[in-house]
């Protein structure tokens, strides 16, 4: 054992959900202070959860602390629900705010948290038990046929049934996909190989159209069936605007319960793109006995916020 092996504080948490295990789970190390790159990558990859956080003191003037984000295999430049998360356990854990916030447009009634990390400064706002983030910039750019038609194959559709696609990077790379239907996306079944021999990381989506009241009760049994037999003691939820799945294969995560990033990426692009309105709900994670939901809104500047509830899960101590 290293010398500098102690007792550090610790807390597993559930994001986009207000009930227990049925978000997702985020490892967090509230003390970072001393570890490795190689203590921190070993840790994450024993969490195996799609992340876990260090925190760490802040490097920035204007930062209320600094965090760095590990998947099993790498580290992260930045991450949704690990921002949410960790500030989350942050706060808990007795962290105060500075007085003030960064990032325009942030209401004055809203408690401003900055967050340092790889991408810089992210403005994290607190009212009530609801956390949101602004999401950092986006760039995106247009796919080749050659790549949708190898991606429609791995996941078993048409290329008649993409609506619209764009590669997104704003921190993590997405290949993002708007389907024809909410039916489309639950049904996938994709080919992880595939996706991995491509290298692609893919954020499929779909929006909810109107309705009559028939067709409402045959998409609650639709997503009764994909919830499986985990979904007897799911939480009630508010009825989604649009149902996301993120396939992530090439970093060792078939399937992500539900992803802050590729979120802020896909209302960017939607909301510019006139698919969806400035404030609407996202649905992640049914197909995995999971409920999470996102709350995305424009703000009068143009800035996306990323927002959802954070629950703790465990709360003690590890030996790192």
């Amino acid at each position: 054992m290293n010398s500098h092996h102690r007792q550090r504080p610790f807390k597993q948490v559930d994001v986009f959900t207000a009930t227990p295990y049925y978000g997702n789970p985020l490892a967090v190390v509230l003390d970072g202070s001393g570890l490795s790159d190689d203590e921190m990558q070993r840790f994450a990859r024993w969490t195996n959860l799609s992340e876990t956080t260090f925190v760490l003191p802040p490097t920035q003037p204007g930062a209320d602390y600094r965090v760095r984000i590990f998947t099993p295999g790498a580290e992260l430049p930045f991450a949704g629900h690990p921002t949410l998360g960790t500030c989350h356990a942050w706060l808990e854990a007795g962290g105060t705010p500075r007085a003030s916030g960064a990032g325009g447009g942030t209401p004055k009634q809203a408690e401003v948290i900055v967050q340092e990390c790889a991408v810089g400064l992210v403005s994290i706002r607190r009212a009530g038990h609801h956390l949101t983030f602004a999401a950092p910039p986006l760039q995106r750019s247009t796919p080749t046929p050659e790549l949708l038609s190898n991606v429609a194959q791995a996941l078993g559709i048409s290329v008649t049934q993409i609506r619209a696609a764009q590669h997104l990077n704003n921190g993590p790379e997405w290949l993002g996909l708007l389907l024809d239907s909410t039916d489309t996306v639950l049904a996938l079944e994709p080919n992880h190989q595939a996706l991995k021999d491509l290298k692609q990381k893919v954020g499929v989506c779909a929006v909810e159209s109107a309705q009559p009241a028939i067709n409402l009760i045959a998409k609650s049994s639709r997503e009764a069936r994909a919830f499986a037999e985990h979904a007897a003691d799911a939480p009630q939820q508010a009825a989604a605007d649009l149902e996301v799945r993120a396939f992530a294969a090439p970093v060792g995560i078939p399937e992500d319960p539900v992803t802050g990033s590729l979120n802020a990426s896909l209302a960017q692009w939607l909301m510019a793109e006139d698919h969806l309105p400035e404030r609407y709900l996202a649905s992640q994670g049914t197909c995995l006995g999971r409920a999470g939901r996102v709350q995305l809104e424009r703000d009068a500047g143009g800035q996306v916020w990323v927002g959802g509830q954070v629950v703790t899960c465990i709360d003690g101590r590890v030996q790192l």
